[in-house]
């Protein structure tokens, strides 16, 4: 499973990232432009509004899991959260945490 989230998170990056490249060579490299194109009609603020409250939840829970269990390799998916997308930054993270983390007698382990 852990792959398959690894590649939900490449795709998350990519495919995404064509869409805002291909508006930008279009409309110019405005981003302050391709915001208000986010707002052009209540359909897209909705879902505007859905990702970044997706996003907030994704960052506080990233925070707060990696308080608990100091995986800060984690912490990663914020950033890609922000700057790519939920696409990647959420199955970045499911992918980051579902790693295998040995104890000092490398007898117990702690899936994360």
């Amino acid at each position: 499973m852990r792959i398959v989230f690894l590649l939900l998170a490449i795709w998350g990056a990519i495919h995404p990232m064509y869409y805002f490249i291909t508006w930008f060579q279009e409309n110019g490299w405005d981003l302050w432009l391709m915001v208000d194109a986010w707002h052009a009609n209540a359909a897209t603020s909705g879902l505007v509004w859905d990702l970044t409250i997706a996003a907030i939840a994704l960052t506080l829970w990233i925070i707060t899991e990696t308080a608990r269990t100091k995986n800060y390799l984690g912490l990663i998916a914020i950033p890609a959260t922000f700057c790519i997308g939920v696409s990647c930054g959420l199955p970045l993270y499911l992918f980051l945490r579902m790693r295998v983390v040995y104890t000092r007698d490398k007898r117990s382990v702690h899936d994360f």
